[in-house]
C-alpha cells in the first residue's frame, strides 16, 4: 500500500492568528514608563477601615530545610504566604515588592531556621512601609526512619508549619506545627476481648508558640516528631520486613492509646519544653471499626500560670 505526501498550504504564523482573533496593538496616549505612570495603590485618603493581612497567598517556591535528622539539607516544596497590614489612609499595597523579597532571599539561599524567618518579616515590614508582616510556610519535611529490628531505611515525612509575625517595637510571634501520623491501639478493645485488638492510624496535629528569647532553638521538627510518636501506640516506618512488623506490632498491644491518652500524653511533653509558650494538640483516629473518626484536643498557654 503506498501512502501520498499531502503538503499543507499554511499562512504565516502572524495570518494564523489573526484567523483566530488577534488584532494588531492599538496606539494610546497613556504612558509607558513606571515613573509617569498613575500609582493607584499609593492614593492617600479616608478609605473607611484599616487591614489586618493584605497580601499573596498559596505562592509555591522552593525552601532549604535543615535537620538534625538525615538528610541534614533537604531542598523541599513550600507553600507561602505574605502578608502585611495596611492603614486606614492608604489605599493598598504594592505586592510585587512581596515576590521581590521572596526572590532576593531564594538567591541568598534562605532556609527555614527560625531566625531567618524572623529578620523575612522584620525586612518585609520595612519595605512595605507597614506596621505589621507575616510569613507563613507550609511544607512537607522527610527524614529518615530505620526498621526496628532488620534496620531497613527510608524516608518518611511530615507536614511542617512556621508562621512568623512581626510588629514594630514588638518581639516577633513565632508558631511552629507539625502533622504526624502514628498507629493506636484500642484499650477498650485490648481489654474486653480474649485474644487481639484493633488499632488503626492516628494524625497528631501540633501547634506551638514559640518564645523568641530562646532562638535559636533546637531542631523544633524533630522535637516535635519525637513527641508525637514516643507516645504513640507505635510510630509508622517506610519498610518492615516480617522481624520488624513482629516487633511493631507487639510494640503496640502493649502500649494501648485512646486519644484522649495521646493528648496528654503529647502534651506533656510540649509543657517540658523550655521554648514553648503555649501549644496545641489534636489526635483524630480513623476508627477501623467505626465509620467515624474518634477526635481529642488540648490547648495550654503556660503564661496563664502566673495568673493562678
Amino acid at each position: 500500500m503506498q501512502f501520498t505526501k499531502i503538503q499543507l498550504a499554511l499562512p504565516a504564523k502572524p495570518e494564523r492568528h489573526r484567523r483566530f482573533g488577534s488584532v494588531d496593538p492599538v496606539s494610546g496616549n497613556k504612558p509607558t514608563t513606571k515613573e509617569q505612570m498613575v500609582d493607584l495603590q499609593n492614593q492617600q485618603k479616608d478609605f473607611l477601615f484599616s487591614i489586618d493581612r493584605v497580601g499573596i497567598c498559596r505562592v509555591r517556591h522552593p525552601i532549604q530545610i535543615r535537620s538534625e535528622m538525615a538528610p541534614t539539607l533537604q531542598t523541599s516544596i513550600a507553600t507561602i504566604s505574605l502578608t502585611t497590614s495596611l492603614e486606614q489612609n492608604s489605599k493598598g499595597i504594592n505586592m510585587s515588592r512581596l515576590t521581590e523579597q521572596l526572590e532576593q532571599y531564594r538567591q541568598e539561599g534562605w532556609t527555614t531556621d527560625l531566625p531567618e524567618l524572623c529578620h523575612f518579616a522584620r525586612e518585609l515590614a520595612e519595605r512595605m512601609n507597614q506596621r505589621k508582616a507575616e510569613i507563613r510556610i507550609d511544607f512537607p519535611w522527610f527524614y529518615e526512619r530505620s526498621a526496628p529490628v532488620t534496620e531497613h531505611t527510608g524516608l518518611n515525612h511530615a507536614d511542617a508549619s512556621i508562621r512568623v509575625a512581626h510588629e514594630i517595637q514588638k518581639p516577633p510571634k513565632i508558631t511552629i506545627g507539625m502533622s504526624v501520623a502514628v498507629t493506636t491501639l484500642c484499650p477498650c478493645s485490648k481489654e474486653i476481648s480474649e485474644y487481639s485488638a484493633h488499632n488503626q492510624r492516628g494524625t497528631v496535629a501540633i501547634t506551638a508558640e514559640i518564645d523568641p528569647a530562646a532562638l535559636p532553638v533546637q531542631d523544633w521538627k524533630t522535637a516535635l516528631l519525637a513527641a508525637a510518636e514516643s507516645n504513640a501506640s507505635s510510630a509508622l516506618h517506610p519498610i518492615l520486613k516480617r522481624p520488624d512488623e513482629k516487633r511493631v506490632t507487639e510494640q503496640a498491644y502493649e502500649n494501648p492509646r485512646f486519644v484522649e491518652d495521646m493528648v496528654r500524653l503529647v502534651a506533656a511533653d510540649l509543657y517540658e519544653m523550655n521554648a514553648v509558650l503555649a501549644f496545641s494538640v489534636e489526635c483524630r483516629n480513623e476508627e477501623s471499626i467505626h465509620l467515624h473518626d474518634a477526635v481529642a484536643a488540648i490547648y495550654y498557654d503556660k503564661r496563664t500560670e502566673a495568673t493562678h
